[in-house]
């Protein structure tokens, strides 16, 4: 009989991991990314802040404050806002540095592994803005296919 270790276990989850399963952890952390807050979170650290302009969002990493990422972020709760972070700190896409002054300041940076996420979801985000149109223009017809 041969001894297994921890790292050749995790090794074999790995090669093993699933995301149609629904207990696979794959499975949880695509659920997480595919967040629209998660994305935008992502893109407004990556950037420039030309993106308001209409721009790509395609500049280098930056730190943000959270009030920034708020201003930038329309819509979004600071609960949500805070509960997204605070997820992405958790598995470590995101850094939060603490600064002691008064008031303390904190601010949000990518990591490398957030940033090799980011380059996969600009160009989601970027399919999103280039198809609207379509989209719209589907949605449409389909609705009123049936009026």
């Amino acid at each position: 009989m041969t001894t297994t270790t921890a790292a050749q276990k995790r090794a074999q989850a790995k090669v093993e991991y699933d995301a149609f399963l629904a207990q696979c952890p794959s499975r949880k952390l695509l659920d997480r990314i595919a967040d629209k807050w998660v994305t935008l979170v992502l893109a407004a650290l990556n950037s420039d802040g030309s993106h308001r302009f209409g721009l790509d969002c395609a500049g280098k990493p930056r730190s943000m404050r959270y009030s920034e990422l708020s201003r930038l972020l329309a819509g979004v709760s600071q609960k949500m806002l805070t509960q997204t972070l605070r997820s992405l700190e958790r598995d470590g896409l995101i850094t939060r540095t603490v600064v002691p002054t008064v008031p303390v300041t904190v601010t949000y940076e990518l990591t490398d592994l957030g940033i090799s996420l980011h380059h996969l979801m600009r160009g989601v985000k970027g399919w999103a803005e280039a198809h609207m149109d379509d989209v719209l223009a589907n949605r449409a017809t389909y609705d009123n296919r049936d009026a």
